[in-house]
């Protein structure tokens, strides 16, 4: 299963050239960018681990891609994530994530149905990278 998050999602993964050419984008608009990274990407996981500090003062796409690379060193068979922040007024927020980096196995998600009061029923998605492996025993 792969899975489908942020921008380019639907997309083959992108070549260090192409993640520099979005990189460049994402300066040129004056945004800051930041790299994260997680072993459970649960739609609702919205917040990943920071790879470092975010990048407000850096305007090199080389440097920003050399940073990625060594998050992929790092943490080589999880997720990573370029994030782009714009913090002009009235905006402060993230504009543009995209996945750089996946395991070679993704473990996907399985779809769980409960039977509620009034024979309703209620469906929720549940990560089998934290159904084998619980918190605090994945990294």
């Amino acid at each position: 299963m792969r899975i489908t998050q942020g921008t380019f999602s639907y997309l083959p993964d992108l070549t260090d050239e192409q993640i520099t050419r979005q990189l460049e984008y994402c300066l040129d608009k004056g945004w800051a960018v930041g790299i994260e990274y997680t072993d459970d990407p649960h739609p609702r996981n919205t917040y990943w681990e920071m790879f470092g500090l975010p990048m407000f003062d850096l305007r090199d796409a080389a440097g920003l891609l050399l940073e990625i690379n060594n998050a992929r060193k790092t943490f080589p068979n999880q997720y990573i994530r370029v994030t782009a922040f714009d913090s002009t007024h009235t905006i402060e927020s993230v504009v543009l994530s995209f996945i750089v980096n996946r395991p070679a196995h993704e473990p996907g998600f399985r779809l769980v149905r409960q039977e509620d009061e009034s024979r309703r029923i209620r469906y929720s998605i549940e990560s089998y990278a934290v159904l084998f492996h619980p918190e605090g025993e994945r990294y």
